[in-house]
């Protein structure tokens, strides 16, 4: 499941560039201003009989469609980490480009490391940006954190950076200006976590994959069949995220 408190984005670095939700070939093309949805409040929204609308057990990936932690949602952010510690019955899944922010966007109850239903993720798509903000992340004060790289753009060493990360998602650029996404690197990617013990989820192959010296062009809804396919994955008995 999904939820997104807002809507909008910008590009931050070189992943953005195809971005599948607002790059230049994305039905949200130009969509650039932050405006709160529709579903601002859906987490703790009741129906007749005074139950969540939301059942609990899940996890609710929240913001996988712009960034937690724009700066234009500040004056909002206060009330969705409200919501989140209401719900302690939902495992949310927050996903970032801008882990810079982290410092000043967090609830003063936040503590030495955080919520326990709440679960970071920090992106990085190639090893300048896996050097630049990974050091950052791992000094942050949280409980649950996982590293996506996603779009994959180049091989990356994440050894350096596998310390207190429970999980590691890789997964290729989608769409029609997509980058190619090369197996050998995500199969280096699986290695690292391996040797780390840290569980590997491969999500797509996106649009242009390398395998075994062969670039293959794979629709959008094959995708992420075709990485399953391979069976890369590494779980430690709980769901994949």
């Amino acid at each position: 499941m999904n939820w997104e408190p807002w809507t909008g984005c910008y590009p931050i670095s070189n992943g953005c560039a195809n971005c599948y939700f607002y790059g230049p070939y994305a039905k949200r093309y130009g969509q650039n201003t932050i405006l709160k949805t529709d579903k601002f409040d859906w987490p703790i929204r009741r129906n007749k009989k005074g139950e969540y609308n939301i059942k609990g057990d899940k996890i609710l990936a929240t913001c996988f469609a712009t960034d937690f932690f724009l700066p234009e949602a500040d004056e909002w952010r206060g009330e969705v980490w409200a919501m989140i510690k209401e719900r302690t019955d939902i495992d949310f899944l927050i996903l970032t480009k801008r882990i810079d922010r982290f410092p000043v966007s967090l609830p003063a109850d936040w503590g030495d490391e955080g919520y326990d239903n709440v679960n970071i993720g920090c992106t990085v798509e190639n090893q300048a940006l896996a050097d630049s903000r990974l050091p950052l992340f791992l000094s942050y004060p949280l409980k649950r954190r996982f590293i996506a790289c996603a779009p994959l753009l180049e091989a990356i060493d994440l050894a350096p950076y596998l310390h207190g990360v429970d999980h590691v998602t890789v997964g290729g650029e989608t769409g029609r200006a997509a980058r190619e996404c090369d197996f050998e690197w995500v199969l280096n990617i699986r290695e690292q976590c391996v040797g780390a013990g840290v569980t590997f989820w491969f999500k797509n192959t996106g649009s242009l994959f390398r395998h075994d010296g062969i670039v293959e062009k794979i629709n959008p809804y094959q995708q992420t069949g075709r990485a399953k396919a391979l069976g890369m994955d590494i779980s430690d008995g709980k769901r994949l995220f």
